[in-house]
């Protein structure tokens, strides 16, 4: 039968592909199951049992189960952080999969570029009280599983980004991904892809999941762009 909820999520949980999901990501995923959307939360292969090459299989399966009750018009595609990055991965395979792109993209601190040589990062890297990109690096190298960490499939900001459906970026620029967030989306719109960037002045990582001011701000834009 077709879904009653307004619209689906596919979400996909950070935690730099080694680390598990956690309550604060079940907390802001049951905030949009009470706004009445359905949410699927595939739990992907974790590094360095799996690796990016497990994910796509996975995340298709799921998709398409999900296409048997949605038009891909109601259907958006979400992340945080690894998963934001995993996120853009997979719509960017969707064409070689053969599945249709969905309706959005809403990514959250997403985590484009695992290679992380932007000389940008080392001042946003000065004042994130969370990440550093020694730790990152061992994880990236993990999930990359010997192939270069400049794949698409690992970092998608090196993809096709023509032919995405419109994309909602959300960073702070306390955030160690800002730079190549910033970076996505000027490559977004020189791709013809409609995007809108939200950027929170001191916020850090993931903010949109976080009980602070412009987090909550963030999850009130955030259910507006499902709505919409």
């Amino acid at each position: 039968m077709p879904g009653t909820a307004s619209c689906a999520v596919l979400y996909l949980h950070g935690g730099s592909y080694i680390s598990p999901i956690s309550a604060w990501h079940w907390r802001f995923i049951a905030r949009l199951a009470a706004a009445g959307h359905r949410v699927e939360v595939p739990l992907y292969g974790l590094a360095p049992e799996y690796s990016h090459r497990d994910a796509p299989g996975l995340l298709a399966s799921v998709y398409r189960q999900l296409l048997e009750d949605y038009d891909p018009r109601d259907v958006a595609f979400m992340g945080d952080s690894a998963g934001g990055g995993l996120a853009l991965a997979f719509a960017e395979q969707l064409t070689e999969l053969s599945l249709p792109q969905p309706r959005r993209l809403v990514l959250l601190s997403p985590w484009v570029d695992v290679a992380m040589e932007n000389p940008e990062l080392a001042a946003v890297e000065a004042v994130d009280p969370w990440l550093s990109r020694a730790g990152l690096r061992v994880a990236a190298r993990a999930w990359a599983s010997g192939d270069p960490l400049a794949d698409p499939r690992i970092s998608p900001v090196n993809g096709t980004l023509s032919g995405l459906p419109p994309t909602d970026l959300f960073v702070g620029t306390h955030d160690l991904p800002y730079p190549d967030v910033l970076r996505l989306e000027r490559l977004l719109k020189s791709a013809g892809t409609p995007v809108s960037l939200q950027v929170a002045d001191g916020g850090v990582h993931v903010y949109p999941l976080l009980p602070v001011p412009e987090g909550r701000a963030a999850r009130k834009r955030i259910l507006e762009l499902l709505r919409a």
